[in-house]
């Protein structure tokens, strides 16, 4: 899932990596920015609860990113993309359940005990990551909420793109809203074609992948 809108240019402040201590900082940042977002509403419906829970919920996006990837931020810690790693066994197999996202799926439903919505998130995300090629996953990029529409999304996007391109190595994510999509798309990713909708009435997600430039 994705929180991210830009709209003007301004000055952003310096892109580096997260540091181990910053860990609860940069958690309680993604549970405020997520709080508006369709699919964190479909899955934590009060308002109450979901601003209570959302810094441990998302904290396992965290936890797998800082375990087995990397976390940039911009230096005042107002705005993070997280990313991981996925690798796929070059097998010749049938190109289903190859990649190893560390188990997130799983993990959202440990995080969330005895909410089925939770559940269904992991296994739909699960279910649609694309399992036959290695590749950046960007399960998390946020902005503070009075921070958004000032470039800081992109600017943490952008050397990690700029990567993948030179290595040949494609990206992915799941855009949680239209706005974010069409951002994705000015950056080069495509919709997969296949949508994931929640159920019950839930919001709809965009599967998305970035092919590199050369």
């Amino acid at each position: 899932m994705t929180v991210h809108q830009t709209t003007a240019a301004a000055v952003v402040p310096e892109i580096r990596r997260a540091r181990p201590e910053e860990r609860d900082a940069i958690s309680l940042l993604l549970g405020e920015a997520f709080m508006e977002d369709p699919v964190s509403c479909w899955v934590f419906p009060d308002e109450g609860h979901r601003r209570a829970v959302h810094p441990g919920f998302f904290g396992v996006f965290l936890d797998a990113a800082l375990r087995a990837g990397w976390v940039d931020v911009t230096d005042d810690l107002s705005a993070a993309a997280l990313w991981i790693p996925v690798r796929v066994e070059e097998s010749g197999g049938d190109g289903h359940g190859g990649a190893d996202d560390g188990g997130i799926g799983e993990q959202l439903a440990q995080a969330a005990p005895g909410n089925d919505r939770a559940r269904i998130v992991g296994e739909l995300t699960g279910a649609a990551h694309p399992g036959d090629r290695s590749h950046y996953y960007l399960p998390n990029i946020v902005a503070a909420p009075g921070r958004r529409g000032e470039g800081r999304g992109r600017a943490l996007l952008a050397p990690v793109l700029d990567r993948c391109d030179r290595e040949g190595v494609p990206a992915y994510l799941e855009a949680s809203n239209a706005r974010s999509k069409a951002l994705y798309e000015r950056l080069g990713f495509a919709f997969t074609g296949t949508p994931i909708d929640l159920p019950d009435g839930g919001p709809r997600m965009w599967p998305m992948w970035r092919e590199p430039r050369g």
